[in-house]
């Protein structure tokens, strides 16, 4: 099987070694010539992945219609907010066979539109031939073969099977689900969580706080995916609780370790260069509780963690607001 991905960050070049590993012939491309150079000539991605080597199958281009022609999957892994201005330019370098996974978390801002329906718009592509993956799949444990699994999201069930199947390896394992939805929602809102967690633990605050606002945080998710026809399911499986305590936990998050910087008293700017790579729940914050807004679902961590980032909320009144909550039953 032949595959591309559009991304060679942290994450689109690590699935690139997923699929890699899995069977395929992979072609990344990226916008960055000494990136791309250094994927295609020494297997390596030094700026995002130091100290891990690439599969034989991988290479890089830095023409995305070269890198897209003749694949049967293409992976999407571009920041989520720019995802529109990269796929709109190539529709006609889709293959009329072809199955488009996004590996993107987000809502993209002033539409509310889920990265799936901004890749199947962009590219003129029915739902059906559109797929999500999303999982406790923090890129660099993967790039180092520490086994994970995921789960690939489709309204076609033949398309969420090619994905599986171009991905499937000895440490990575994926679940097919038809709950598009949830799925994604669970990939977006999860990074805004994060941030919360970090600027919780960034000013000094334990365990207690962590379970507080992760558990919190499922339940914000939840509402919002049910609001939206998500399956329940979804929310306590991989896609939910699983990607979540991965994200709020580790190191190796961007969204957690930019909230510790937060926490710590650095501005937004400072927090961001000090991260060094995009941390999508910083933007898709607003637009996340931009669409619980128009829906008419309460989601308090999320409106704190946007307060906080944009509208100049001091981090040591973030605990204070997200306690000062109505008493009520822990289920609603």
């Amino acid at each position: 099987m032949r595959a591309a991905v559009l991304g060679s960050g942290s994450w689109g070049t690590t699935f690139a070694a997923v699929l890699a590993d899995a069977g395929c012939t992979v072609t990344v491309w990226g916008r960055d010539a000494a990136t791309v150079r250094e994927i295609a000539t020494e297997s390596r991605n030094s700026r995002y992945l130091p100290g891990v080597e690439l599969p034989a199958g991988v290479t890089a281009s830095d023409d995305a219609r070269a890198a897209l022609r003749g694949a049967d999957v293409v992976a999407v892994a571009v920041p989520s907010q720019r995802a529109r201005d990269v796929l709109v330019p190539l529709a006609d370098a889709i293959g009329p066979q072809t199955v488009v996974v996004s590996l993107m978390k987000g809502v993209e801002l002033g539409t509310d539109r889920r990265m799936s329906e901004v890749v199947a718009e962009s590219l003129g592509l029915p739902a059906a031939r559109v797929a999500v993956l999303s999982g406790p799949n923090l890129a660099r444990e993967i790039a180092l073969r520490q086994p994970t699994a995921t789960v690939v999201a489709s309204a076609s069930d033949a398309t969420a099977r090619i994905v599986a199947r171009a991905c499937a390896s000895s440490y990575f394992r994926p679940y097919t689900n038809r709950d598009v939805v949830g799925v994604e929602l669970c990939g977006a809102v999860k990074n805004v969580i994060a941030l919360a967690v970090g600027i919780s633990q960034g000013r000094g605050m334990g365990y207690n706080t962590m379970a507080t606002v992760i558990t919190r945080g499922l339940v914000e998710i939840t509402r919002l995916g049910l609001a939206l026809g998500a399956d329940a399911d979804t929310f306590p499986g991989l896609a939910g609780m699983g990607d979540l305590m991965a994200t709020c936990a580790s190191p190796d998050s961007r969204n957690h370790t930019l909230g510790v910087h937060i926490g710590r008293g650095m501005t937004l700017d400072d927090a961001i260069v000090a991260t060094g790579g995009t941390a999508e729940g910083v933007k898709s914050s607003r637009s996340v509780l931009e669409l619980a807004t128009s829906l008419g679902v309460e989601m308090p961590i999320t409106s704190a963690v946007v307060q906080v980032l944009h509208e100049d909320l001091p981090v040591d009144r973030l605990a204070g607001l997200l306690l000062a909550r109505p008493h009520k039953a822990e289920g609603v």
